[in-house]
């Protein structure tokens, strides 16, 4: 069993909102998604799409994304990115998605030969800069929700334990930061997320930090194909 990871589809078959309207490495980036997931992921592997699934307004909308992820293949591990605006009940959400999806929210999973532990995340304060009242309020919410998260997972024995958030974990220079701070904690093997594009790649899309290997997996940074998490 092996384990990779792609991250902001943002995928609109059930809405008008084409990706392309960002540049032309959005053109039919779907199929090059599936042709290169399908190429790489068996059926016995796992999938992590650390947020930014779809566009949809409302849950019924997501129903042609979903069936595309469904052909994807192996099991997909999916959490909540902050344009994920159709995102409300969890529990309705697995139930619509189907057995091959799997959902986290602020909670822990174990499939095979992992655990998976994660919330959506926040925006990690830069050097020199205050956050407003409101976005604190959010931050710190965010880290108390990871933290119940990696809390679930208990004693995790001789799996990997990989923690999934959609905002990066910290901040551009990659200083140390609650989330960061709560990975050591707690022992975690590796981090996947995504959210940021483009210029916001920042350098290294595979970066270690005090023995941790983070993953920036956004699919257009990784030319649509997914990085396979190595330990």
């Amino acid at each position: 069993m092996k384990l990779f990871a792609l991250s902001d589809f943002h995928l609109s078959f059930g809405v008008n909102k084409p990706m392309n309207i960002f540049g032309e490495h959005w053109d039919n980036y779907e199929a090059e998604i599936k042709k290169n997931w399908n190429a790489c992921v068996g059926p016995d592997d796992v999938g992590v799409i650390a947020g930014d699934i779809s566009w949809a307004m409302r849950m019924e909308e997501t129903k042609p994304d979903f069936d595309f992820i469904r052909q994807l293949n192996g099991t997909k591990i999916i959490i909540r990115g902050n344009h994920d605006y159709w995102w409300k009940s969890v529990s309705k959400i697995r139930a619509f998605v189907g057995d091959t999806i799997k959902v986290i929210q602020n909670d822990s999973i174990t499939v095979g030969d992992f655990i998976f532990a994660g919330t959506r995340g926040w925006q990690t304060p830069e050097r020199n800069r205050t956050q407003s009242e409101e976005d604190k309020k959010i931050y710190d919410r965010e880290v108390m929700r990871f933290e119940m998260a990696l809390q679930s997972v208990g004693d995790k024995g001789n799996k990997k334990l990989v923690a999934i958030l959609h905002y990066p974990p910290f901040n551009c220079m990659r200083d140390d930061s609650p989330f960061t701070k709560l990975c050591e904690k707690y022992d975690v093997d590796a981090v996947i997320y995504g959210h940021l594009h483009g210029k916001g790649g920042r350098g290294d899309l595979v970066y270690t930090k005090n023995g941790i290997k983070y993953y920036l997996t956004s699919t257009d940074l990784l030319r649509h194909n997914p990085v396979e998490i190595e330990w």
